[in-house]
């Protein structure tokens, strides 16, 4: 794993078409901003685990509009 720092503003690429953007960090908080194409799929951590579901269950990754909004997430020391 890559651990990187980053401030508010700053952006990382990832390969040549993502890019994350550092939206804002408020105590132990990150919003993070998400461009990628639209055949990208973005889910949170915690929503991957819904794939692992016994087949016929509805895994709960409704979407939620564009693909690549920004998601504000716990960081993590």
């Amino acid at each position: 794993m890559l651990v990187l720092s980053r401030k508010a503003g700053e952006k990382l690429m990832i390969g040549d078409d993502v890019v994350l953007t550092i939206n804002r960090i408020s105590g132990n908080r990150v919003a993070i901003g998400i461009e990628a194409p639209k055949d990208v799929r973005i889910v949170r951590g915690e929503l991957n685990k819904a794939e692992l579901a016994p087949a016929g269950a509805a895994p709960n990754t409704a979407p939620m509009g564009d693909a690549r909004i920004a998601v504000a997430s716990r960081a993590e020391a």
